[in-house]
């Protein structure tokens, strides 16, 4: 049985005697006895210092427990925060390691409600994706190690079923191709248990963090904790980096154990030197992992995106098959694994289309037999499809390719949107919010739009026969209006993850960017950079890709256009 750890009262030792600590205080980072503790707490300079139990003190991770809140080098309490290093200062830090940093800010700012940030959430889905991609990882090696007991034997099939045939001549040969065959496969399966228990290593690593995170947030202190964040964000950065060099450095590439008959084999007798070859057969690696941050808000102070920021950098636009080079984009949009949505619509018959990620055509979703007008991504594999002649919006499962639910409403769908909880199906008379949870239906009869979009609870809407945008909360009442000469028959509309409103501009062939109070505004994309006849956007506010659909001309003929869709990064 192990024996209980005591703590001894900082200020009794020092003073010769040893008297066990029931408190721990945070801030002058020593062990106090009942009696010490008494005192503390009636001192005017420590009477306001926040203590804890030893106790709780213990249920700290031990690398939390070495953070301190003086700095190592001057013994000074931190006090400011550089932006530059990202680290705690002192007073004196300043004059000596960081005389040319501009960027100190009081550290009470940047510790301030540490806890409760967005970053702590951010971290420990670092650390629970990191651990199930490394889980993934294991037990596709474990599926790979049983995969080359099979191929082994098949090999070992092969060769002894020609081995029937012939004499005893081939005894000794089928003997060292055996052999062979026994090395090679004894080798691959060396290498990958190696790397198994590498991972397994790495997997108890995160493991063993991501069990301490919920004691670090009930018992750190605000700077343990940012510093602790830190470390973990460290920890998960290396981690993430382990992951993408085993996928790029080729020791998760897919090893097959063959066997190649000799060619000879048909003048054994005069020809024949070698049974055959066993030989490794490599492939890519291709098991699917959930895709790190890569840096992309990491960092515990936050960043804001300005509207001069705000630069789009073409990647690539959709490769429109022949057959279909007479589209109608009506909308566009961007699924979680990065696949492309467009809805081509007409009079006579609509089509939603999929394409792969690097924007060549997939297949045909679904067809409807009436005008559509717009498309939104619900949940899951489900997205949204408005039918606005019908009164009705389609749930359509793009894995099956079938519309597997209709919502009917009281007014026409001509633009539908969804968090993943509600969706709001807008007309130029009213709009309802769908809780997509029970189908309840909530009448919206302040919201009109032709097209909109949802932003953390509320609804943003373009209006264009009035050049107008609107802001609205979801009970319907109206939060700002923008309107600007530089705005034409405004019609598709999106945000990305800062809040930035994107307009498109459809008469005067412009794309605008708007600032999240409706106040600013910027042109981000014109016809200058090759962009005409816009309808639809869509942005992805996890990689901050978007796509706009536009009109292109084939071989820089003018007079020979079709519509596609270009993809930015933002």
């Amino acid at each position: 049985m192990a024996s209980l750890v005591i703590d001894c009262c900082t200020l009794c030792n020092d003073d010769g005697t040893s008297t066990e600590a029931v408190t721990w205080c945070i801030e002058c980072e020593v062990f106090l006895c009942t009696d010490c503790e008494k005192h503390h707490k009636k001192s005017r300079i420590s009477k306001a210092h926040k203590t804890m139990s030893t106790k709780d003190y213990h249920n700290l991770p031990k690398f939390m427990k070495e953070i301190r809140g003086q700095c190592r080098d001057h013994k000074k309490k931190y006090e400011l925060y550089c932006s530059v290093h990202a680290c705690p200062c002192c007073v004196m830090c300043i004059t000596d390691k960081h005389k040319k940093c501009q960027e100190m800010k009081p550290l009470s700012d940047i510790l301030k409600q540490v806890k409760s940030s967005a970053s702590v959430q951010l971290f420990e889905k670092d650390l629970k994706d990191v651990k199930e991609n490394l889980e993934e990882i294991i037990k596709h090696l474990n599926s790979r190690i049983n995969a080359s007991d099979s191929q082994k034997t098949k090999v070992a099939e092969e060769i002894r079923s020609m081995r029937k045939s012939i004499d005893d001549f081939l005894n000794k040969l089928e003997k060292e191709i055996l052999d062979d065959l026994e090395s090679k496969q004894s080798q691959l399966k060396s290498k990958m248990n190696t790397l198994l228990q590498q991972l397994k290593a790495e997997a108890n690593h995160i493991n063993q963090l991501q069990n301490e995170f919920s004691k670090m947030i009930q018992y750190a202190t605000e700077l343990q904790m940012y510093i602790g964040l830190r470390e973990i964000e460290k920890t998960t950065s290396q981690a993430e980096k382990y992951i993408e060099d085993l996928k790029s450095g080729g020791p998760l590439d897919e090893v097959y154990l063959e066997f190649t008959l000799s060619s000879e084999l048909n003048s054994i007798f005069k020809d024949v030197k070698s049974f055959g070859d066993i030989n490794f057969n490599n492939s890519p690696f291709t098991l699917q992992v959930k895709e790190g941050r890569k840096g992309q808000a990491q960092h515990l102070v936050p960043t804001i995106t300005t509207l001069e920021q705000i630069k789009p950098s073409m990647v690539r636009h959709l490769t429109i098959p022949e057959d279909r080079k007479r589209l109608c984009i009506d909308a566009c949009g961007i699924l979680p694994d990065g696949k492309y949505l467009i809805l081509d619509s007409n009079y006579s018959k609509s089509c939603l289309l999929l394409f792969s990620n690097d924007g060549m055509f997939m297949r045909e979703v679904v067809e409807f037999t009436e005008p559509t007008w717009d498309t939104c991504f619900v949940r899951n594999n489900t997205v949204a499809v408005a039918l606005e002649i019908k009164n009705q919006t389609a749930l359509v499962d793009v894995e099956k390719n079938k519309i597997f639910k209709s919502i009917n409403l009281s007014h026409k769908c001509l633009s539908v949107t969804s968090d993943g909880q509600i969706l709001v199906i807008s007309s130029l008379e009213k709009s309802t919010i769908v809780n997509l949870n029970d189908m309840s239906h909530k009448i919206l009869e302040g919201v009109k739009a032709n097209s909109v979009a949802l932003f953390k609870e509320n609804i943003y809407g373009t209006i264009f026969w009035e050049n107008k945008v609107c802001c609205y909360k979801s009970t319907g009442e109206t939060l700002w209006t923008f309107m600007c000469d530089g705005i034409d028959y405004p019609q598709g509309i999106t945000l990305d993850k800062t809040g930035l409103v994107y307009i498109v501009s459809g008469l005067n062939d412009c794309l605008l960017v708007v600032s999240p109070d409706g106040k600013n505004y910027k042109t981000i994309l014109s016809e200058a950079d090759g962009i005409k006849c816009l309808r639809a956007i869509d942005i992805s506010r996890e990689t901050g890709i978007m796509i706009v659909s536009s009109e292109t001309s084939i071989d820089s003929d003018d007079s020979k256009s079709y519509q596609t869709a270009f993809v930015y990064k933002i």
